[in-house]
């Protein structure tokens, strides 16, 4: 059973990665490290909130992997993690912009 969760885990954090590469790339980062800061404290909810939002995050992942991206961001430490994620791959951009 842990291997399992282990697995699913990883699963998301790949998921995660992956949204958080394409905010980043579209230069949504900061829209998104404020929306995760501001829902975080209630991400059970606002991650069943996604449902309403498929629509528009059809380009960034597909169905499967929008499944995952809701459940993951029940979990409040994943939604930390890709809060820091953005924040490092913003870090990142700008440094190489600045080159």
């Amino acid at each position: 059973m842990l291997i399992d969760e282990e697995q699913r885990t990883e699963r998301q954090r790949e998921i995660l990665q992956k949204v958080a590469d394409k905010l980043i790339e579209r230069r949504l980062a900061a829209p998104a490290i404020l929306v995760l800061e501001s829902v975080k404290p209630l991400s059970f909810i606002a991650s069943q909130g996604l449902v309403f939002l498929g629509p528009l995050l059809q380009p960034l992942l597909s169905v499967q992997d929008y499944d995952v991206f809701a459940e993951a961001l029940e979990d409040r430490d994943n939604v930390e993690w890709l809060i820091r994620r953005l924040e490092q791959g913003e870090e990142e951009r700008g440094g190489r912009e600045s080159n």
